[in-house]
């Protein structure tokens, strides 16, 4: 899942300058779920943009903008109003903004509505939980299933700080320590000694930007 929130209404504004025709593109998966980009917010953001003397030309909610094949097909289907705007406003993650200006096979200016947060699970209320820092050198199996380089908001690899007091977070006292719920977890599974296994520091060259992975 990914995190998305809207961008202040005033922003987009700015950004679009003198556009006056716009074609909206939402995403059918996360941010659907997050109610930043589903079709509700679709039609309050084409309310909004006319109430300002815009004209929303059309609009299209792909299940996941973010996978080329999708987001063509999508965009095939409403080709006809595409060329008739002047811009194309995507209310999906920065992933899905560069897929439909990738694919969108028109030379338009392609912008975002949303700002994205962070990666997350969701639990039954609906609530997120940024738990993962996608690394690409996974330390779930030693430490019995919680990240610390994430849940940590110091990312430390080999226990608690100093700041630790009463197994609660030096940086956030709301918070409970990391290390504390890796240590109760490692307790429950008679597990402690592997505490004593040295870390070692992560190997940054393993999340060096862009990935590119071929399938």
């Amino acid at each position: 899942m990914i995190v998305t929130e809207k961008k202040p209404f005033q922003e987009l504004l700015v950004s679009l300058g003198g556009i006056n025709k716009v074609f909206l593109v939402g995403c059918g998966e996360c941010a659907t779920t997050c109610k930043t980009g589903g079709s509700v917010q679709i039609d309050e953001l084409k309310r909004l943009l006319e109430a300002e003397s815009k004209t929303v030309v059309g609009s299209c909610l792909p299940s996941a903008p973010c996978i080329a094949a999708q987001v063509k097909k999508e965009l095939a289907i409403h080709m006809q109003e595409l060329r008739q705007a002047d811009c194309v406003l995507v209310l999906a993650c920065g992933l899905g903004v560069q897929s439909v200006k990738e694919n969108l096979r028109l030379d338009k200016e392609v912008l975002p509505a949303l700002n994205t947060i962070c990666s997350a699970v969701v639990d039954t209320a609906g609530n997120f939980f940024e738990k993962c820092s996608m690394c690409a050198d996974c330390l779930l199996g030693i430490t019995c299933g919680i990240c610390p380089l994430t849940l940590c908001p110091k990312g430390l690899l080999n226990g608690p700080c100093g700041g630790m007091d009463k197994g609660r977070c030096e940086v956030d006292k709301e918070r409970d320590c990391a290390w504390v719920l890796i240590y109760k977890e490692m307790e429950k599974r008679r597990n402690v000694q592997a505490l004593k296994q040295i870390v070692a520091p992560k190997d940054f060259q393993k999340c060096i930007k862009p990935h590119r992975i071929i399938g």
